[in-house]
């Protein structure tokens, strides 16, 4: 196996295991063995609001420890699979190389909604951006950063609909609200919160001021 190859898999098994350790593999499975004895309970459905907290938790906890361990299951195959696509030649290299891209995508996606655990983070985002004191200079920055995130979020796959838009009387805008609608965009969003300042550099100092 190529040196590189063998980093890279080995950069993988790192963030699998920062996972696994995030969500607790183990405790997980005896989450899920609790919550299958309270929904085999005959008696569950008495109370339906709990009896269907109980199966959303039981199919979510599912879901997850499935999600782990095809990455796991995926990742320790690797090796083997190189082994065996060196030996074929070309091309079984190239599909090797494809599917360990596909992992490392897959793995970074499941390393996101790890970390993203808040009671907010896997649903849907509504953005509002409103231009502060500054004039056009401040509209048109509102209006940058509302096609900036527009543009990362349609990069993404992600889906759009924008609710309202105030245009400035000369250029930009006052206000924007819009929705990004896409599982964890509220989680991976909130960080960007707050006030955004543009800060402009002459391009005729090496210094970097402003």
């Amino acid at each position: 196996m190529h040196p590189d190859v063998s980093a890279d898999l080995s950069e993988l098994d790192t963030t699998l295991r920062t996972v696994e350790s995030v969500l607790d593999v183990e405790e997980l499975r005896r989450r899920i063995d609790e919550l299958e004895h309270q929904a085999a309970d005959p008696e569950l459905w008495n109370d339906q609001e709990h009896a269907q907290q109980v199966t959303s938790q039981l199919s979510h906890s599912q879901a997850e420890l499935r999600r782990v361990e095809e990455l796991r299951s995926r990742l320790d195959d690797m090796p083997v699979l190189y082994e065996l696509a060196e030996d074929e030649g070309a091309d079984a290299i190239a599909d090797a190389d494809a599917e360990r891209h596909s992992l490392r995508e897959d793995i970074a996606a499941m390393e996101v909604k790890t970390m993203l655990s808040g009671e907010y983070d896997e649903r849907d985002a509504l953005v509002n951006i409103r231009s502060g004191a500054g004039g056009v200079d401040a509209a048109d920055w509102a209006e940058m950063l509302m096609r900036m995130y527009i543009r990362w979020a349609e990069k993404h796959g992600y889906g759009v609909e924008v609710y309202d838009t105030s245009y400035a009387e000369e250029a930009g805008i006052k206000s924007a609200t819009f929705a990004v609608k896409a599982p964890y965009s509220y989680g991976t969003l909130s960080v960007e919160m707050g006030t955004h300042r543009l800060v402009r550099i002459s391009p005729f100092d090496n210094q970097g001021r402003r």
